[in-house]
């Protein structure tokens, strides 16, 4: 019997470069496994396992065709990340709003 898939979590998903650079070229359309390895100066192996990542996450599925697997993006788990910062966007208005005002202030 095979052991069932663990779920990865998004944010450790996006935590590393080569995967959110995977991420950005499947936005642009779906590619096959050769094509994404190409980006990268690593292994297809290694470049396989950070697929097999994001695919725990949810974030990518690969279907089969032909001898490829062709990966696209599904973005849908990344509105997580985006709930939780727009809660820290309020920090940054603040702190832009004050820079604003110091750099207005005639007085200052």
């Amino acid at each position: 019997m095979a052991a069932p898939t663990e779920k990865h979590d998004v944010f450790k998903a996006i935590a590393d470069p080569t995967r959110r650079e995977v991420l950005r070229l499947l936005a642009e359309n779906e590619r096959p496994i050769s094509e994404i390895a190409d980006h990268f100066d690593m292994s297809r192996t290694a470049v396989t396992k950070h697929l097999q990542i994001l695919t725990e996450a949810e974030l990518i599925s690969g279907r089969k065709e032909g001898r490829e697997k062709i990966y696209q993006l599904h973005p849908e788990p990344l509105t997580e990340v985006k709930q939780w910062l727009s809660y820290y966007e309020k920090f940054w208005g603040n702190k832009l709003a004050m820079l604003k005002h110091l750099v207005e202030d005639e007085n200052y």
